[in-house]
């Protein structure tokens, strides 16, 4: 791990009532770049970042952030890293100068140094027009890069950020990828990045842990997990009437076809030549009485590797985290 800017190992994590949030987590970071914790809602993301942040201890494990120990050393981690959470952490009752402003006041940045390191931010996030109203006036997009700023004040070493394009819409999600970008690029600060994005993860990440239900399934880069998956994905639509043994039985009869998971009417499956295979499976499914009315093939994909290590669909399993 000679290197890393995060460093865990084991991490363990047992709320009330026995519900283990993360069951011997653990993983590293690069310094200066963009790592990934993906994962659907519930799986224990957000708990993760509680203990790397020193905001909750772990049951078991350990973990240092820029060196420093989290649970002996949490002054000196505070001091190095920067936090944006999943809801927005500033004042709305206050203007954004007026927010960084109390952040900076907190971190004990001397008042020059603070107005210039302000001014800069409100430019990069392109706020400085917008520096003196409230921010209950700001839209989503603006609100969530003052949040970002804010979480720059100090000139962390470490950035973690929880979600944060949740909500977005795809122009203001697009102008935070680029920021997150751009901050691991020019300005070597390392990003931990929580998401339930796969595009997020795929596009930002230059290193990933994918993590259901408190473990971590699969690590490495997106093009690496993607490659570990040889062949074609096809995706077949079926109606409504269409039964889910039928389907998945219909498939595992066919050769060169593997890993058949059903996602709602959403047919996922692997093969070594997709184009070839469509007109089987569709053949063997209509055979068996069910009705598709849409297939597709493409290469493979951060579901697609999810369904792989996680046994079940993306989608299905964030519905899962909502409802539990």
């Amino acid at each position: 791990m000679e290197g890393s800017a995060i460093e865990a190992e084991g991490l363990v994590k047992t709320y009330p009532k026995g519900a283990r949030a993360l069951d011997g987590v653990g993983f590293a970071v690069e310094s200066g770049t963009v790592f990934g914790l993906l994962g659907p809602n519930g799986a224990g993301k957000s708990t993760t970042v509680k203990i790397l942040t020193t905001l909750t201890l772990p049951d078991e494990g350990r973990a240092l952030v820029a060196g420093r120990d989290v649970v002996r050393e949490a002054d000196e981690v505070r001091r190095t890293i920067g936090v944006v959470g999943q809801k927005h952490g500033v004042d709305p009752d206050a203007t954004g100068r007026e927010n960084l402003q109390l952040q900076g006041d907190f971190y004990g940045i001397p008042r020059r140094e603070l107005r210039a390191r302000i001014a800069a931010l409100l430019r990069r996030f392109d706020l400085a027009d917008s520096a003196d109203r409230l921010v209950r006036t700001y839209s989503g997009g603006m609100q969530r890069k003052l949040d970002v700023a804010t979480g720059l004040i100090n000139r962390p070493q470490v950035l973690f950020l929880d979600e944060p394009t949740t909500g977005l819409d795809p122009e203001a999600r697009a102008e935070m990828w680029a920021e997150i970008e751009r901050l691991a690029r020019e300005d070597g600060v390392t990003v931990l990045l929580t998401t339930h994005y796969l595009e997020e993860a795929d596009r930002l990440a230059s290193k990933l842990a994918i993590v259901d239900r408190g473990r971590i399934v699969a690590a490495g880069s997106p093009d690496e997990l993607k490659s570990d998956l040889h062949g074609d994905t096809l995706v077949v639509e079926l109606d409504g009437g269409a039964g889910p043994e039928a389907a998945l039985a219909a498939l595992a009869a066919v050769a060169g076809v593997r890993d058949a998971a059903l996602d709602g009417r959403v047919l996922r499956a692997r093969a070594d030549e997709g184009a070839r295979a469509v007109p089987v499976v569709l053949a063997a499914l209509e055979s068996a009485g069910v009705v598709a009315t849409a297939a597709t093939v493409a290469r493979p994909s951060l579901d697609d590797v999810y369904l792989r290590h996680a046994g079940r669909s993306f989608g299905e399993a964030d519905l899962e985290g909502v409802a539990a």
